[in-house]
């Protein structure tokens, strides 16, 4: 089933009443809703998007709460990935969208780093930023340091982007009604679409990391 219509009303209720109650009894008594309001959609959106963006998964609503203070046994939003690099994010606050490179192994560390300050590709990257602001989403790093990464010169031309550990593009949307129409689809295409050149560029010039899995 692929029909996405969008997320019902339903779907940001059960995650406000999520946030003021967050415990196992509520979520067995309101399982059904998680399942037909929230679930369901994602996975009726991610199986339209596949035959251009590839197959996707939804990820399990269970917090890790194995290193965390913080023991609440739920993730407060529902987000759905895409083989192809995008991320779909529902909340009662509404819909997110990213696409990028979340966190760079060092491997692909040394590779952007290497790529942003040489001249052609470091310029390159400067324009498909600036074309993606320019389109709607924000372009935002992670983890990025205080100062300059240790043999670069605090003057680099492009030591914004030089100092980022991940580069994503992402867009949010407050609630309103289209998220329960046909709408919510355009608008996550529409940022795909917009963001694609920036996935392009760390594909073509970082990839995937090459180190063994831990």
């Amino acid at each position: 089933m692929n029909d996405f219509r969008g997320w019902p009303a339903e779907a940001l209720e059960f995650y406000e009443h999520l946030e003021a109650d967050n415990s196992k009894t509520f979520w067995a008594a309101h399982r059904a809703v998680y399942d037909e309001a929230v679930r369901a959609p994602m996975e009726a959106l991610l199986a339209r998007l596949e035959p251009e963006f590839g197959p996707g998964k939804v990820f399990r609503p269970n917090r890790d709460v194995r290193f965390s203070a913080d023991k609440s046994p739920y993730k407060t939003h529902v987000g759905g990935y895409l083989e192809s690099g995008g991320y779909v994010q529902l909340s009662a606050d509404g819909l997110a969208c990213g696409l990028g490179y979340y966190h760079l192994a060092s491997d692909q560390l040394a590779r952007y780093r290497a790529a942003v300050a040489e001249d052609v590709p470091g310029a390159e990257l400067e324009r498909v930023v600036a074309a993606v602001r320019a389109a709607g989403p924000q372009v935002v790093g992670r983890d990025s340091l205080r100062t300059a990464p240790r043999g670069v010169a605090r003057d680099h031309p492009r030591i914004e982007l030089l100092r980022h550990k991940g580069l994503i593009a992402w867009q949010e949307w407050e609630p309103a009604a289209w998220l329960g129409t046909a709408e919510a689809y355009g608008r996550i295409t529409g940022f795909l679409h917009a963001a694609a050149p920036l996935h392009e560029w760390l594909e073509n010039h970082v990839g995937p990391s090459e180190l063994p899995p831990r």
